[in-house]
């Protein structure tokens, strides 16, 4: 649906920011993928404690090299977005149109700096929790996979995250949504949106995230329009 013209935003969206290599984590599994960015992450910030204590803003920098390489946030801003792309792609004026694409590249790059910030809130929680992996998956033959994982801590109850994952064509799987208690992050950010990208349009749908990414970074709660 998305592929042909997520392929063509991709292109100027790729200078807008520079992550990590993926090397370290195999991305032709996406249950390996997943339980092992998990490992990472989450090793990170038990080991960055004294660095996050002193400043919580460190957070954005392990989620930037742990996490986001392997998060499909093109993808993910353009379901975000939804019939606006199908808006775009109908424009026929090459000078409205290369426009349009440029709002939508720069909602790329926005929208990974909110993702950003918004996972650096979340691992404000942190605290040691034992995160407990589902049955893997079956994925050959399939574009995409739900990898089911719960987070347990002691007199509470458990909490299940299910990660979205999707092979892109080059063969590697990447998260693009994450689905806590049955709500998925997506489709929350598209509902909360829509409206605003009906009546004012992408960019100013662009510099609302921009603000709200650049924001101290805390945990808003489950409830936050942030």
């Amino acid at each position: 649906m998305l592929k042909k013209f997520l392929a063509i935003v991709a292109i100027g969206t790729m200078t807008l920011t520079q992550s990590v290599s993926a090397a370290d984590v195999k991305l032709v599994d996406p249950n390996k993928m997943v339980r092992q960015v998990a490992d990472n992450t989450f090793a990170r910030i038990k080991k960055d404690q004294p660095l996050i204590v002193k400043d919580q803003e460190y957070l954005r920098v392990i989620v930037e090299e742990e996490l986001m390489p392997y998060i499909d946030y093109k993808y993910a801003a353009l379901r975000v977005l939804g019939s606006e792309v199908s808006k775009v792609r109908a424009i026929t004026d090459e000078a409205e149109k290369a426009k349009a694409i440029k709002e939508i590249q720069r909602f790329i790059g926005v929208f990974r700096e909110y993702l950003v910030a918004t996972y650096a809130g979340v691992f404000t929680q942190y605290t040691n929790q034992k995160v407990e992996f589902g049955a893997e998956q079956a994925f050959k033959g399939k574009d995409v996979v739900v990898v089911k994982t719960k987070i347990i801590e002691d007199g509470k109850p458990d909490i299940r995250i299910d990660f979205k994952v999707r092979e892109d064509r080059d063969g590697e799987w990447r998260a693009y949504d994450m689905i806590a208690e049955g709500i998925s992050l997506l489709d929350a950010k598209q509902s909360e949106l829509q409206g605003i990208l009906r009546q004012q349009g992408i960019d100013n749908v662009s510099n609302l995230l921009e603000q709200k990414s650049q924001l101290p970074v805390q945990f808003r709660g489950s409830n936050s329009n942030d």
